[in-house]
């Protein structure tokens, strides 16, 4: 009988593993600290009581996981926002849609040196600019450069590589460099560059009233899984509330998947995107993952300034709070 009862606890085990639904989820960029909190939510077991076997897969810019939502290849993803809606403009009916926003302020930076000259945004007139074309900061360059009434002209734009993006700032290569804040600023200060030599432009800080980065899911998928999107999203909103409590307890995690990575450094790029993009006085008030629907209206507005619509914008093609419980997540204790 105490075997037979083994052996059904056992089997039952087995069941809810195999029960749980396998889920790829594509990050934007690479196993750095604002990419803690979803292994959190894997290691702490956020996403297996929601029923999910999630995998995270690495990026390679802001832009990366939209195309590969889109094709269904992963039914979840983390990109841009901006890019989203300019991509959905371009491909009108794309089964793929924002459901989760997380940077409710963009980290879009311009990361520049005092001693090249750059201590403002009309500093950057004159001086060589560097900017991945795949970049979601240099995509929104052209609105930050309205704002703040750039002559382009006066600004010698170089294509560089993500990889070789910091090194040429630092090496003196180029004055600036476009980025996400806690990436590129963090990377230059590793590479030698003395922090009280770096000046970052926050591009939300001079005009540019933009969301940031959103989880972003396949429609199709969506539609057909609804339970899952949602016990997904309840599970990454776990961890990143598990990170802003203890940051230090989700950099473990981290470095287990990139054994390569500095602890500290990445525990202060956490820190950062919690404190500058995150947890923001709007969302500790409104609730983590929703929009207000005004700002979503005066974003398409301001996109529209630089970026000329085919189709007629509407919020509702480019972000569902559908998969969200009402009011959003609590990030709070």
């Amino acid at each position: 009988m105490f075997y037979r009862t083994l052996l059904g606890v056992a089997l039952a085990g087995a069941t809810a593993v195999h029960a749980e639904t396998d889920l790829p989820f594509a990050l934007d960029w690479k196993f750095e600290g604002p990419a803690a909190p979803y292994f959190a939510a894997v290691d702490n077991g956020y996403f297996a009581e929601n029923g999910l076997n999630v995998t995270v897969e690495a990026g390679s810019g802001s832009l990366d996981a939209i195309p590969k939502v889109a094709t269904g290849a992963f039914p979840v993803g983390f990109a841009d926002m901006n890019s989203l809606i300019k991509f959905l403009d371009q491909n009108p009916g794309a089964p793929v849609i924002a459901a989760m926003m997380v940077y409710n302020k963009p980290p879009f930076a311009i990361i520049g040196r005092k001693s090249l000259g750059i201590d403002g945004p009309k500093s950057l007139e004159g001086k060589v600019l560097g900017a991945p074309p795949p970049d979601g900061a240099w995509a929104q360059f052209p609105i930050f450069a309205a704002e703040n009434d750039l002559d382009v002209d006066a600004i010698t734009v170089e294509p560089v590589g993500f990889p070789t993006r910091e090194p040429m700032l630092a090496e003196g290569n180029v004055a600036a460099i476009t980025g996400f804040s806690f990436t590129s600023y963090l990377n230059a200060a590793r590479l030698g560059v003395p922090e009280d030599d770096l000046v970052t432009l926050l591009m939300a800080d001079y005009g540019v009233d933009l969301y940031g980065n959103a989880v972003i899911v396949n429609t199709e998928y969506a539609a057909e899984n609804p339970e899952v999107i949602k016990g997904f999203l309840a599970g990454a909103a776990a961890g990143w509330k598990s990170a802003i409590a203890d940051p230090a307890s989700v950099i473990p995690m981290l470095i287990e998947r990139n054994p390569a990575a500095d602890a500290d450094l990445e525990q202060r790029r956490l820190q950062l995107s919690i404190d500058a993009n995150v947890a923001t006085d709007w969302v500790m008030e409104n609730g983590f993952g929703i929009i207000d629907a005004a700002r979503m209206d005066a974003a398409l507005a301001q996109i529209a300034t630089t970026y000329e619509f085919q189709t007629t914008p509407d919020a509702s093609l480019y972000f569902t709070d559908a998969y969200l419980p009402e009011g959003g997540f609590s990030l709070a204790d």
